[in-house]
This record gives structure tokens, C-alpha cells and sequence, in this order.
């Protein structure tokens, strides 16, 4: 039985395509290869854990004797997104897809939305979310209309100036946004998109809010807070749960934001359960704006934070590294990719063992509960706990 569980996700850091990628016009998309392939990446301790010694991973360097266990999963729910990738970590498969809006959402939504919020609505279509702030801000200035956009996932984002609309009452207004966006119209996510700055030099700020569906069956979460653990949730990771299954919430700001908090907590934190920890920069800073650099960049940086956290590791302890999708930065889509998530798994006593290549992301599930003693037959995936000895 373990104490302490930690899992971090690398937000949309996959490890190559899926055999389904083509559907998702996703073919060729390997994010970690992507980086590798930058000249910039420098990785010791992923790579000293054995990120590179990952089956079919090619790319990087292998381990000669790598300290954790290892493999990559491939997802079985339809689709490629933040949503249905962590809820599939945490043990539910989502067999029919979210909806999406590649045209813009339908006026009688637009209207709702209008109605609800005494304001009009600027764009409505899919957009990259700082080029639609650096469009339609200036109107969304002189107006206070909001800047209403969506992209190839299934999401409804709602940007405004923090100067016009108070982060406050935007995520009020998501929050009475996510009521109407039910059924037929049920996006996986509405997400508060804040801004700040002048034209043409408007920046998005770290007071985003993403107001999820909920999980439509118990999760992981669910069953370890029921069972009396403890369930920390840092970063976005309150929001993808809408709240369920857990005890303790704690926002961020960055990547780096969201590792000082982990290692506070692995350094003076006596919990019994789960902390799960998100890192959205990969993807909202990088991944999507085709940055290969910065997010190599931001790889490396998680590295160097991931040496000062283990030393605060116990004996009881055990952490988990993987992702949810992929977003390669380096091919044309600025989208996400639909590619295998890399997964590491790190303690004592757990043996260093090549897992191969696992059939659902939801084998996490039932790892971290066998590992923090926890029923979860409801849940799918196939626990790997046995196999890595501990």
C-alpha cells in the first residue's frame, strides 16, 4: 500500500501517432520527436527514468539502466482532447465524441447566449486564441461584446479584456454559458479566455477558467475520495473534473507555478491519497502556437524542477509522469494530435520494467487505485501494480 501517489501530466505531450491517427487527420504527429528533433532538448532525468527506452518510441537517447518503469498507452475513447483524455486516466472510456462547431456555434446559441448576458457576440468561429484577441479586440473594447470562438475541440471560449469585463464576472458568465451548452450542444468545456493590453499588443492572462462538462459515470477520484483519500488537485485539474472527487483545488499560473506547488507538498504534505497535477503550458503556450522551441524550452525547465521534487519523495511514495493527447508543434495544425501519452513510473521498490505498449489510458486508474488500496472494478484499464513490484 502507498502513502503518496503523485501524478503529472505534461499536458499534450504524446509520443507518436496513433494507428487511428489518419482519421483525425493526424498522421505523422510525434510530439516528444518533435522536440528531439529542435537540437534544444535536454532531458536527464525523463531520459535517466526512461522515457527513450519506451517501445517505438524513436527518438532520444535509452537508458542503460533506467530507474522507472515504463510504457506508452494508446487511447481507446473517440477523440483527442483534455477532457476525454484525463477522464480515460481516470478510469472512463468515452466511446462517442464530443461535439464540435467547425462552422460556429448555431444562432439559437448565439441568442441564448446574447439573452443571458445582456451582450452581443463578436466572431463565432473557430480561431487561434491569440490572433482572435488581436482581431476582434478592439471592437470587444468599444462595444463590450464578447469575443465568442471555438476550435477543433470540442470547446466554447469566451475572451474579454480584464479592463472592460472583470475576470470575476466573465467566469460568471461561462459558468451561466455552461447551463445552455447541454445535450445536442454539451462541448466538453467553456472556457473563460481573460486579456489585458492595447492594440495590437493584447496578451491572455493566467486568469482563465475552464468550466467542464461532468464526468457522466464515477471516476478514479470519486472512488478514493469515497474511500476517505485524499484527492489534491493542482492546476486545471478541478476544472476537467467540474469539481468531483475532490478535497483540495489549488490554481496555477505557469508550469513552474504548478511544480513549486508539488514539491511544497511533497516536501511538508503528510496526505494519504492522491495528488494530480496538470502542466497546461506545454499546450496552451506551445503546443498550439507551433512553438517548438518553447516548448522544448518548457520541457527542459520541467526537468531541472522534476530533480528538486524527487529528493522529496518517500519510501511510501509513488509518482507517475504521462500526458493526455499530443499537440506536435512542429507539423502545420495548430490543433491537438491523436498520439500514444508516454507514462514513468518512479519509487521505491518499484522495479525498473519495460510495461510495453498498454491498450487504454485507464490502466493509470487502476495502478493508482490498487496502489492507494481502493476498489475500483467499476473503473476500466488493467492495473500494472504487480508488475513493477510494490
Amino acid at each position: 500500500m502507498k502513502q503518496r501517489v503523485f501524478v503529472i501530466v505534461l499536458d499534450s505531450c504524446g509520443c507518436g501517432e496513433l494507428p487511428d491517427a489518419g482519421r483525425f487527420g493526424d498522421e505523422g504527429s510525434h510530439t516528444l520527436k518533435a522536440l528531439c528533433d529542435s537540437g534544444r532538448l535536454n532531458v536527464p532525468n525523463l531520459q535517466q527514468m526512461g522515457l527513450f527506452n519506451i517501445d517505438g518510441i524513436g527518438c532520444g537517447t535509452a537508458a542503460k539502466k533506467p530507474t522507472a518503469a515504463y510504457c506508452k498507452c494508446a487511447e481507446r475513447s473517440v477523440g483527442k482532447d483534455t477532457t476525454t483524455g484525463h477522464w480515460e486516466l481516470a478510469g472512463l472510456i468515452s466511446t462517442q465524441a464530443m461535439p464540435t462547431f467547425p462552422d460556429g456555434f448555431p444562432d439559437e446559441i448565439i441568442q441564448q447566449i446574447r439573452e443571458i448576458t445582456g451582450r452581443d457576440v463578436l466572431c463565432n468561429k473557430p480561431y487561434s486564441g491569440t490572433e482572435v484577441i488581436r482581431d476582434y479586440g478592439e471592437e470587444h473594447l468599444k462595444t463590450g461584446a464578447l469575443i465568442v470562438y471555438t476550435s477543433a475541440d470540442s470547446v466554447l471560449q469566451i475572451a474579454a479584456h480584464e479592463d472592460k469585463i472583470s475576470p470575476e464576472e466573465l467566469w460568471k458568465i461561462c459558468a451561466d454559458v455552461r447551463k445552455i451548452m447541454c445535450g445536442k450542444y454539451g462541448v466538453g468545456r467553456i472556457i473563460a479566455r481573460p486579456f489585458v493590453g492595447e492594440y495590437p499588443n493584447f496578451t491572455r492572462t493566467s486568469n482563465r477558467h475552464d468550466f467542464s462538462l461532468a464526468p457522466f459515470a464515477p471516476t478514479m477520484l470519486d472512488l478514493l475520495k469515497n474511500a476517505g483519500r485524499d484527492v489534491i488537485a493542482i492546476g486545471k485539474i478541478s476544472d476537467i473534473f467540474a469539481g468531483q472527487g475532490i478535497t483540495e483545488a489549488l490554481r496555477t499560473v505557469s508550469n513552474g507555478d504548478g511544480m513549486e506547488k508539488t514539491i511544497e507538498i511533497a516536501k511538508n504534505r503528510d496526505f494519504h491519497g492522491l495528488c494530480f497535477v496538470n502542466l497546461v503550458e506545454f499546450d496552451s503556450a506551445y503546443g498550439h502556437r507551433n512553438d517548438v522551441d518553447g516548448y522544448t524550452d518548457a520541457l527542459n525547465a520541467f526537468d531541472v524542477q522534476l530533480n528538486e521534487f524527487l529528493p522529496y519523495l518517500r519510501e511510501n511514495d509513488m509518482l507517475i509522469i504521462t500526458a493526455d493527447h499530443g499537440c506536435d508543434p512542429s507539423t502545420p495544425s495548430t490543433d491537438h494530435s491523436r498520439e500514444y501519452i508516454p507514462m514513468l513510473i518512479y519509487g521505491n521498490g518499484v522495479n525498473a520494467v519495460n510495461l510495453g505498449v498498454r491498450d487504454g489510458f485507464s490502466d493509470l486508474a487502476q495502478t493508482v487505485c490498487d496502489a492507494l488500496v481502493v476498489d475500483a472494478e467499476n473503473l476500466a484499464g488493467t492495473s500494472f501494480f504487480a508488475k513493477i513490484g510494490v
